[in-house]
């Protein structure tokens, strides 16, 4: 059901109101009146892709981003398909309508054909936010039907759309009006830290979003079926309730559930999955997205807390949370740590960076880094901790410290590297010495596939990023060098604004990892066995992700969930 149809008639009034003001309307036979309605279906896709015919299976619901509602369009053009979705839509000879919709991504078009006088399109080269294209179009003497569209553009990315119009005369398709959607179900309690309790429900028919209420009180406003509340005293009960929502008003408030929350204490780490997505989380605002972790899209398994800070202690590291991203104090950081853990994620603090540098040259520094890492480990609630250090490093104590941390930390230790392409050409540089000296203890290697020139394959072939060969003939390398295949991954930006250089659309990683693990979908190299249990793809970052509506994570993540 569209959730803007409610609207409709009224819409039409204040049209028509418009009109004897003065304000004149484009279109001679379609000025707008009282009886004028959006005839598009399902034009919210709250109801999947009902109504809609997408070429070459190009179209998908997402639930982010969405302009409004819990729904919208994904079109993913891919070869000679543009992801072309259309509607025929019912209408009323000689009138004059206004099609309109809310749009995202790059090169996004809409139009309308089969009008009977002259078929119209827009386009817009889009953005990482919303924009509304329209136009209009009045239907010939004898149209009673036309075709509603919207395509992306040949080698682009992903585009979205959401909350589309074909708003004029009535022609009998449209949607009915909205009605209150009935009372959400199967409210029930998950996991709970000493400052949150996670909650899920039964969606509702015709539900466009859901209020969440604590002890009585509204405290929060969702579009999904899940929320996490946070902001809660160490061992108390409450009491939680839902409401379903669209365009015709709320429902009653579900049955009650009761939740305590833990005493406090830094609960276990998780296991990391067998195939896991990586996201860096950004500890500064640099233009992208600000998030707080528990902002951070679901889909990541391992989220790296960027970056450490140095001492004047050679080795030591401190964490200093910056304010631009909005947290209220240390303590909410930590708590959305604790919750993360709770969900079944890894939070790991991540060491280096561009800029950062931390110099483990010495016994004592390596003792130094041991140490620190591990008192942050105690105060805060990390995993582990990601060595990301792009300003060379010493195997040898590079090493001992890591082993040092691991004896202290014990078996649950999650330890991740972030390489760059020039660190793992072969294993006798620094850091692929350091992999193979920790291999009993190491998670992943996400080398980073982006800001390099030229590389050689694992076929001594030369290949140039940007391309499924890049990633997977340098990932071979590594794969052959003597790494578990579970030890690594792939690691490329979420978008063209997170690296310099680099970045791929997710179809090729995606291409990349099947490659990988099942031996299709490769480019002119093609490893000379498959990697089944690789353990999938890191970005970076979380923050850039979001900014483009978590593209590239709702893309590539459940690629790599469902790896053989």
């Amino acid at each position: 059901m569209d959730r803007t149809t409610l609207r409709r008639r009224w819409l039409g009034g204040v049209l028509a109101m418009a009109v004897g003001a003065g304000l004149g309307l484009t279109g001679g036979a379609g000025t707008a009146v009282a009886a004028d309605v959006n005839n598009a279906k399902n034009a919210g896709f709250e109801s999947g892709l009902s109504g809609w015919t997408c070429s070459a299976g190009s179209g998908a619901v997402v639930s982010s981003p969405v302009h409004a509602g819990a729904s919208a369009l994904r079109g993913t053009p891919s070869g000679q398909d543009n992801a072309k979705c259309s509607q025929t839509v019912s209408v009323k000879p000689n009138s004059t309508y206004r099609l309109s919709a809310w749009v995202q991504g790059s090169y996004v078009y809409l139009g309308a054909s089969g009008t009977g006088t002259t078929d119209v399109s827009v386009w817009t080269p889009g953005g990482s936010g919303w924009s509304q294209l329209s136009t209009t179009f009045t239907t010939g003497s004898g149209t009673t039907s036309v075709t509603v569209y919207t395509h992306g553009w040949y080698g682009q990315p992903a585009y979205f759309a959401d909350d589309v119009s074909v708003f004029g005369p009535d022609g009998g398709g449209g949607d009915p009006d909205p009605v209150v959607p009935p009372t959400p179900g199967g409210l029930t309690a998950g996991a709970v830290t000493s400052s949150s309790v996670a909650l899920s429900w039964s969606g509702s028919s015709g539900a466009t979003g859901y209020h969440v209420y604590r002890n009585g009180t509204r405290i929060q406003s969702v579009t999904g079926t899940s929320t996490t509340v946070t902001g809660l005293a160490a061992s108390t009960s409450y009491q939680f309730q839902v409401s379903a929502t669209n365009a015709a008003g709320e429902s009653a408030k579900s049955a009650a559930v009761t939740a305590t929350t833990s005493n406090g204490g830094n609960p276990g780490n998780p296991s990391v999955p067998k195939h896991a997505l990586t996201g860096y989380w950004q500890n500064f605002d640099n233009g992208a997205t600000v998030q707080k972790l528990r902002d951070v899209s679901s889909q990541y398994d391992i989220i790296a807390v960027s970056f450490a800070d140095s001492t004047a202690t050679a080795g030591e590291i401190v964490f200093n949370l910056d304010p631009a991203v909005g947290y209220g104090s240390v303590d909410e950081f930590k708590n959305d740590i604790a919750a993360k853990k709770s969900a079944g994620k890894s939070v790991v603090l991540s060491v280096g960076g561009e800029r950062g540098n931390v110099a483990i040259n010495s016994d004592a520094s390596a003792t130094a880094f041991a140490n620190s890492a591990y008192s942050l480990m105690q105060s805060h609630g990390f995993s582990g901790i990601d060595i990301d250090l792009e300003h060379g490093i010493n195997s040898t104590y590079l090493t001992k410290a890591l082993r040092q941390l691991s004896q202290k930390a014990g078996s649950s230790l999650v330890l991740t590297m972030a390489p760059q392409t020039i660190d793992m050409q072969n294993t006798g540089t620094e850091y692929f010495k350091t992999a193979l000296a920790v291999k009993d203890i190491l998670t992943v290697v996400n080398m980073q596939y982006y800001n390099s020139g030229s590389m050689l394959g694992c076929d001594q072939k030369v290949y140039s990023q940007g391309s499924v060969d890049f990633l997977t003939a340098l990932a071979c390398i590594q794969l052959e060098g003597g790494l578990d295949p579970s030890q690594v991954g792939i690691g490329v930006p979420a978008s063209t604004r997170g690296a310099g250089s680099g970045y791929v659309d997710p179809q090729i990683v995606k291409n990349a990892l099947d490659c990988l693990t099942r031996g299709t979908n490769c480019g002119s190299f093609k490893p000379s066995r498959t990697y089944p249990t690789l353990r999938g793809a890191m970005t970076w970052s979380t923050n850039w992700d979001a900014t483009a509506g978590n593209a590239w994570s709702n893309a590539v993540g459940p690629h790599v969930h469902n790896l053989p």
